[in-house]
């Protein structure tokens, strides 16, 4: 059986750190998330993100949005790290850079 592509990603978090995932997945979760954020803050609570990606996201990726908290904050960190992505403090809020 093939292995499913993968991508590397950062944590903003651990600086240094990369991790593998699965690239259709991220790449779902990050259009959804870049198509949605507003470029300037105070931008959107990570409930409001999710509630706004989850009908851009394909069913077969994210049936019935599972999982897709997790994405958001994968994919969150790793644009945080490579700074296209900001976000405010408590409670965190996220806009595009």
């Amino acid at each position: 059986m093939a292995k499913e592509p993968t991508i590397e990603v950062e944590n903003m978090i651990s600086p240094g750190s990369r991790y593998r995932v699965n690239a259709a997945k991220y790449e779902a979760m990050k259009d959804a998330m870049l198509a949605i954020l507003p470029d300037r803050a105070p931008g959107l609570s990570v409930s409001e993100i999710k509630a706004a990606a989850l009908p851009l996201l394909p069913d077969e990726l994210f049936p019935g949005g599972d999982k897709a908290g997790w994405w958001i904050k994968c994919v969150q960190l790793d644009l945080e790290a490579k700074s296209v992505l900001k976000r405010t403090s408590k409670p965190v809020r996220l806009y595009r850079a």
